[in-house]
């Protein structure tokens, strides 16, 4: 009872769960031998063993045509190959890998070919006779040179899903399989059913009415295997079978066959607008009405009503011929026999589970899993599965379960009949046009995938599969895991327990979601509570990870709100993030990304635990300028140094004044420490203790290594910036005059260009207010200042050698704004700090109940202030005037709401 307490313990019996087991490396609850398996393969964590990595910042790109990838479908997955490299740059041979998210498997598979040689070589890296893996980059003089980044040797991974569904291809994925013996096993199990169900696939070649009665007694005779070995019949193996929605007219009345009246027979391609047969009136899909049919449910022992569906082509081989036809009165009565018929084999029959998903289809009576199925498939499978023997033999049942449904669009991509189509990814979608492929057919395929699987990854690294919540790991000691790659359910993308239901009704185990980490309706889960059981997980994988080592997230979500939820989650679990990438599919290469508004795309986020050192330390130097220091320096040693494509370095954003004082002040406010300068006191320390290069920010030693390898680029790109808000807008313009020192009026036309997508609820700055208060003009008085000088030196001849008080040089410098010094600039941020409180302030006095435009820095600057002075209870009460989405989509005012409540102790709203 005790170990059914633990969360996440799936929902079946004792015996389901046993039989699906394969301990110690699989269970389908969670796995007594965890302890065990750290305890044989792990190393005790040790401070004075040096551990030193960068963020991994190269470009990643696998595609996913990988007879890996492709054995088995899920709703996410990660290519192997991928993860690989980010496996080999953190770890070395023997390190314990966790992935708490498994989902497929993949990282287990990854941490496997880490100790296979061709394919670590077929990545790109060179391995040496001593196994040592080096990565090819060039040198100050373009020379080729290799820098050893890890050793060829497989990784110990545990793998643990809440899903039974994911866990279980998961161990099918890692689990060491004998190739020829799995084949022969799953050949014989395909033969048994060919010999039993081939007849309910067969169909007539032009036949003639004699021998479609012929066929007709065959089947309804207690031997229907017969009918394949009837030579006097001229038969065909169907490849496919399309089935059609029926609705009614609704002028007529009359019944509407969806394939018959809105396909057209030229193209393949549906319709929008069609004439009804009956009565020539012009209707769209979208104005019929369903028909209904009364039948027999066998299963469930009940009289259903299910929208009615019936076949209306056969696509079949008669030899290797292909040919295609209308069903006749032998394929309708095969049908019907069929359907009439009981199935000698368990099939699943459960109820589907209440979701913002599985309940999709209840209204067209499909309700129960079996219904899901054409009764030959369902037969065929369910034949199959018990020729398989025990229920963790039947990988090759799950991956066919959703292939053979009738959530099986029919297609005809390029107008070749048939082509494409497919389930709708992350749905239960039930078409109008199904495409019913044979089991046996399907089976044969997936044999072949799952035989090639097992003759590619039969490999003796050990991998640990588990099925329970990654919110708790008791089994799991703290300080134990080297590194984590994890994929974890993002907001509402996927009903992961509601999709994978079909496949764990063949199991016999299922999904207990209410630890699940989604955004679901039915669940009564949104952001709030997403977020606070992704903190769960993240906090246990901090507990579990060794102080300075790194977890990588992949991150799918074009919300800003669920990646701001995210990144709170993560930093308030304790990690720092480092670095943020996107991934352009398109192009196969990552971009950083330095604002929530940019995330479109699959985002890599690098995180680490900071040492024991740093938290010791700071435990004596929490709320000092000395704590700060020593966070940006053992920051700054996480960082990488520099990064390059085809000839052009990148600025590192990370490495950027304002990102390292958000990364600061996010360490000291997760820890619940006052912050002890202000931002233009943190740029100001910034300049003076750590050498600047290209607006970017290092250690000395580090200065010193990205100065050799700056020379072997051409130019060090700029990030692409989007203004949005007043905090982009600053930056913006800090790029700008960085670059090229310039008056207003050279500004103004190109902010005008820039604020397009200026946020509606910000409050609208006049480009005057944003340049007074954040930069300096120079009146044409005095020297003219370096920042200006070197800009006009460098780029008009007529300039050049000129002392900087000469008339020429300040009358072309006259008027001209840039980016103050870090002494100056403290002078200007304490004005500007002044105004934002008298902003903030009316906006804590105001009787109105939202602020529906107002000054989002205003705001920040006002919750900074009241977190230094204890008053949590001005942050909540502002928040409270903030529209929602606001607040969830700025991941400052996130950091400081969620923490305000954590210590006022209140609910969220």
């Amino acid at each position: 009872p005790e170990f059914r307490k633990i969360e996440g313990f799936p929902i079946g019996s004792d015996e389901d769960i046993l039989a699906l087991s394969d301990p110690p490396y699989y269970t389908a609850c969670p796995n007594p031998f965890i302890e065990d398996f750290i305890k044989h393969y792990g190393k005790p964590y040790d401070p004075n063993v040096p551990y030193s990595k960068e963020p991994f910042a190269a470009d990643v790109s696998e595609g996913k045509n990988d007879p890996i990838y492709n054995a088995h479908s899920y709703h996410t997955k990660v290519p192997h190959k991928a993860i690989m490299r980010y496996v080999l740059h953190y770890t070395e041979p023997d390190d314990v890998v966790l992935d708490g998210f498994c989902g497929t498997g993949m990282t287990g598979v990854a941490g496997q070919f880490c100790g296979d040689r061709s394919t670590i070589e077929g990545l790109g890296y060179r391995v040496d006779k001593h196994l040592s893996i080096s990565q090819k980059s060039v040198d100050e003089n373009g020379s080729p040179t290799y820098s050893p980044i890890s050793h060829c040797g497989g990784r110990n991974v545990l793998l643990n899903d809440l899903s039974s569904a994911a866990s279980f291809v998961a161990y099918n994925y890692n689990k060491p399989t004998n190739a020829r013996d799995f084949q022969s096993i799953s050949l014989k199990s395909l033969a048994a059913i060919e010999q039993e169900c081939g007849w309910m696939y067969a169909t007539l070649h032009k036949p003639s009415r004699s021998e479609i009665d012929h066929a007709i007694s065959i089947i309804r005779s207690s031997t229907p295997e017969n009918l394949l070995s009837t030579s006097s019949l001229p038969i065909g193996r169907i490849n496919y079978v399309v089935w059609s929605d029926v609705f009614s007219c609704p002028e007529c009345g009359e019944e509407i066959v969806f394939w018959e009246d809105a396909m057209d027979r030229t193209s393949w391609q549906v319709r929008s607008d069609f004439n009804c047969t009956h009565c020539e009136v012009s209707i769209g899909k979208r104005n019929l009405e369903r028909s209904f049919e009364t039948r027999i449910d066998r299963e469930l022992g009940l009289t259903i009503r299910q929208a009615k569906q019936i076949p209306v082509l056969i696509h079949y081989y008669v030899g290797k011929q292909k040919f295609i036809k209308d069903p006749d009165d032998f394929d309708l009565a095969l049908l019907k026999h069929i359907d009439t018929s009981d199935i000698p084999y368990p099939v699943p029959t459960a109820r589907m589970p209440a979701g913002d998903e599985s309940r999709r289809n209840d209204p067209l009576g499909i309700t129960h899993v079996h219904h899901f199925y054409t009764r030959r498939n369902l037969w065929s499978l369910a034949a199959f599965a018990s020729h398989q023997g025990t229920a963790r033999n039947i990988v090759n049942v799950t991956s066919v379960a959703t292939v053979i449904t009738k959530m099986y669009r029919f297609r005809s991509q390029g107008g070749s009949l048939g082509a494409g189509g497919g389930p709708l990814s992350g749905t239960l979608y039930v078409p109008s046009l199904m495409k019913e492929i044979p089991i046996p057919k399907v089976l044969g395929e997936h044999i072949k995938k799952w035989t090639r699987v097992h003759e590619i990854t039969n490999t003796p690294s050990p991998v640990l599969v588990s099925t329970q919540s990654s919110t708790a790991f008791p089994l799991l000691l703290s300080n134990t895991v080297d590194y984590i790659f994890t994929d974890p359910p993002f907001g509402s993308n996927f009903m992961y327990s509601e999709l994978n239901f079909l496949w764990e009704a063949w199991l016999g185990v299922f999904t207990n979601n209410s630890s699940e980490a989604i955004e679901c309706k039915s669940q009564k889960k949104g952001l709030l509570e997403y977020q606070e059981l992704m903190y769960k997980c993240f906090a246990e994988y901090y507990r579990v990870l060794k102080p300075g080592r790194w977890i990588t997230v992949e991150f799918h979500n074009s919300k800003n709100s669920v990646w701001n939820a995210i990144q709170e989650a993560l930093q308030h679990a304790g990690f720092v993030i480092a670095d943020v990438r996107t991934l352009d599919k398109k192009q196969g290469s990552f971009k950083q990304v330095t604002a929530a508004g940019t995330v479109k795309q699959d985002l890599i986020i690098s995180a680490y635990k900071p040492n024991g050192g740093l938290e010791e330390r700071f435990k004596i130097e929490a709320g000092t300028e000395d704590g700060v220091w020593d966070f940006v320096r053992t920051h700054l040693k996480q960082l990488p140094v520099f990064v390059s494509k085809n000839g052009q370095a990148e600025v590192i954003a990370e490495r950027q004044n304002y990102l390292l004082f958000d990364r600061m002040v996010a360490f000291h406010v997760q820890r619940g420490v006052t912050v002890p300068m202000s931002a233009a006191e943190f740029y100001a320390g910034l300049e003076q203790r750590f050498p600047p290069r290209d607006s970017m920010y290092f250690l000395p030693d580090q200065a010193a290594e990205y100065d050799k390898k700056r020379m072997t680029v051409k130019e060090v790109l700029q990030l692409q910036l989007f203004v949005s808000d007043e905090a982009s807008a600053i930056q913006w313009l800090k790029q700008l005059l960085t670059k090229k020192p310039q008056t207003f009026q050279d500004i103004h036309p190109q902010f005008l260009k820039e604020i397009g997508g200026w946020q509606k609820h910000e409050k609208a700055l006049e480009l005057s207010e944003l340049l007074e208060q954040n930069f300096l003009r120079y009146d044409g008085k005095g020297e003219v200042l370096s920042q200006i000088h070197s800009y006009l030196s460098s780029n008009f001849k007529e300039l050049r050698n000129l002392p900087k008080d000469d008339p020429a040089l300040r009358a072309k410098a006259k008027d001209r704004w840039y980016v103050p010094d870090p002494n100056k600039a403290s002078d200007l941020e304490k004005l500007r700090e002044r105004t934002l409180m008298r902003e903030f302030e009316e906006y804590r006095e105001t009787k109105q109940k939202r602020l529906k435009v107002f000054r989002l820095e205003a705001v920040r600057a006002g919750f900074k202030k009241a977190w230094q002075e204890r008053d949590y209870a001005t942050i909540i009460a502002v928040a409270r005037k903030i529209p929602e989405k606001i607040l969830q989509e700025d991941p400052k005012l996130l950091m400081w709401y969620d923490q305000a409540v954590t210590r006022m102790g209140e609910p969220e709203r």
